[in-house]
C-alpha cells in the first residue's frame, strides 16, 4: 500500500515528465476514475505552488539583502587611492587653465546592480502596484457600498423600496438599446424608486408605504394592463409607515367593486397568509404565516409575518386564506431569515375613520363585501390582481 510519500514522488515525476508512457498512460486513467485521487493530485499542486512560491520570495529577499550590503560596503569606501590621485591631477588641470571644475557622477557597483534589478523587473512591479492600487479602490467602493446598504429606517428594519436604476437592466436590453440604428420615440422615465400598493377605494383612492413615497416629487401608478395614472398623496402617517394616494388623471374612470374588506380586529397567530406585490417587472405571490402580533421590538402597530419579501413589496396588501385585508407590507429585518413586518389594518382603518370625522376631503366609501371568502387561492389572486399596483417615484 502506498504511503502519502509515494504518492508526493509518484505525482512529482508524473508533473516534471520523466514517467514512462506505460505508468503515466495507467495513472491518467485512474486520476479518471478515482476522484480521491485526482483530489490527491490538486492538493499536491496546491502544496508544491505554494513553496515554489515561497522559495522565489526567498531568493529574492536574500538577492535584495546582498544588494543593500554591497551598498553599505560602498558607502564606507566612496574613492579608491587611485580614483583619488586622479581626481587631483585633473584638479591641478582646471585650476592652471582657468576653468572652474566639473562635477564629476561616479556609478558604483551596487548602483548599477540596483539599476540592472530594476530594467529587469520594473514591467512586473508595475503591474503589480496597479494590482494593488485597483484592488483597495474595489475594496472601499465595497465597503462604501456596504455601508450605504446597512443604513437603518425610521423604522429600524430594512425598508423594501426598489431603486429603478438603468444601470440594473439586463445586459439583453443595453446591448439592443447599444445597436439600435432607427430612432426609437422616447421611452418613459422608469423613475427613481418603486414599491406596490392597492386600492383602497373604488373612486381613485390607494394605500402604500410611507417610506416609498418619502422625497418624492410625483408619483406615477400602474397597473398589471400597463395603464399609467398620476397620483398624489393626501395624507401620510409616518408613525405606522403608511400613505393614502388619490388618483388625479381625469382620464380615471374607477376601479370597479373591490373584492376585498378590510379587517377591523387583530388577526390570530399563525393564521395563514400571502401578499402581492412588485419586487420585479411581474406581479409576484408570496406566502407564510402570521408569527407574531407585534412588530420590530414589540411595536404593537404591526405584524411579524414569515414571507421572504424583497425590495419592491412594500406597500404590497397583506390578505389572510378567507380574503380579507390585515395589513401591509412594510420591511423586513436582515439579521432574522423570512422575518418581514406588516402595518395592521386596524391602524389603517383608525386613519380613514379619523379622517372622515375630520372632513378631511371627500370620505371614504370602503368596500363592505368580501367576494374572496370560500374561493380558492388562485381563484383570489385572479380577483385580487387588478388591484395591486406599482407606484413609481421620481425625485
Amino acid at each position: 500500500m502506498k504511503t502519502e510519500a509515494d504518492y508526493y514522488a509518484l505525482f512529482d515525476a508524473y508533473r516534471a515528465g520523466t514517467l514512462p508512457d506505460e505508468e503515466r498512460t495507467a495513472l491518467e486513467r485512474r486520476l479518471a476514475a478515482d476522484p480521491a485521487l485526482e483530489r490527491r493530485l490538486q492538493e499536491f499542486e496546491a502544496l508544491t505552488g505554494t513553496l515554489t512560491a515561497y522559495g522565489r520570495r526567498l531568493a529574492l529577499r536574500r538577492k535584495l539583502q546582498a544588494i543593500h550590503a554591497d551598498m553599505e560596503a560602498e558607502q564606507a569606501v566612496r574613492l579608491t587611492p587611485l580614483a583619488k590621485v586622479a581626481e587631483e591631477d585633473e584638479r591641478h588641470e582646471r585650476f592652471a587653465s582657468g576653468q572652474p571644475p566639473r562635477p564629476m557622477l561616479r556609478i558604483s557597483r551596487t548602483e548599477e546592480k540596483l539599476r540592472a534589478f530594476w530594467h529587469g523587473h520594473r514591467a512586473t512591479m508595475m503591474v503589480a502596484a496597479s494590482v494593488a492600487i485597483m484592488a483597495v479602490f474595489a475594496t472601499l467602493l465595497g465597503l462604501e457600498w456596504w455601508r450605504a446598504s446597512q443604513k437603518s429606517s425610521l423604522y429600524g428594519y430594512t425598508v423594501l423600496r426598489r431603486e429603478v436604476e438603468r444601470i440594473k437592466r439586463t445586459q439583453r436590453s443595453m446591448n439592443r438599446t447599444l445597436n439600435q440604428i432607427e430612432a426609437q420615440p422616447e421611452k418613459i422615465n422608469p423613475g427613481k424608486f418603486s414599491g406596490t400598493g392597492f386600492a383602497l377605494t373604488a373612486d381613485g383612492y390607494l394605500v402604500t408605504s410611507y417610506h416609498v413615497i418619502q422625497g418624492a416629487d410625483s408619483l406615477l401608478i400602474e397597473g398589471r394592463d400597463r395603464q399609467r395614472f398620476r397620483a398624489e398623496p393626501v395624507f401620510t402617517d409616518v408613525a405606522h409607515d403608511l400613505a393614502i394616494l388619490q388618483i388625479k388623471d381625469k382620464s380615471f374612470k374607477g376601479f370597479g367593486r373591490l373584492p376585498y374588506s378590510f379587517k377591523r380586529g387583530q388577526s390570530d397567530l399563525g393564521e395563514k397568509v400571502y401578499t402581492l406585490g412588485y419586487p420585479r417587472e411581474d406581479l409576484v405571490f408570496n406566502d407564510g404565516s402570521l408569527s407574531a402580533r407585534s412588530g420590530f421590538e414589540g411595536d404593537t402597530g404591526f405584524y411579524q409575518i414569515s414571507i421572504p419579501v424583497n425590495p419592491g413589496n412594500s406597500g404590497g396588501p397583506l390578505l389572510d386564506d378567507r380574503g380579507n385585508l390585515i395589513g401591509v407590507i412594510s420591511g423586513r429585518q436582515m439579521d432574522v431569515q423570512s422575518a418581514a413586518f406588516a402595518t395592521k389594518s386596524s391602524y389603517l382603518m383608525r386613519l380613514v375613520d379619523s379622517l372622515s370625522a375630520a372632513g378631511a376631503g371627500q370620505s371614504y366609501n370602503l368596500p363592505r363585501a368580501n367576494q374572496l371568502a370560500g374561493t380558492s387561492r388562485p381563484q383570489q389572486i385572479r380577483k385580487l390582481q387588478d388591484y395591486v399596483f406599482v407606484v413609481k417615484v421620481y425625485e
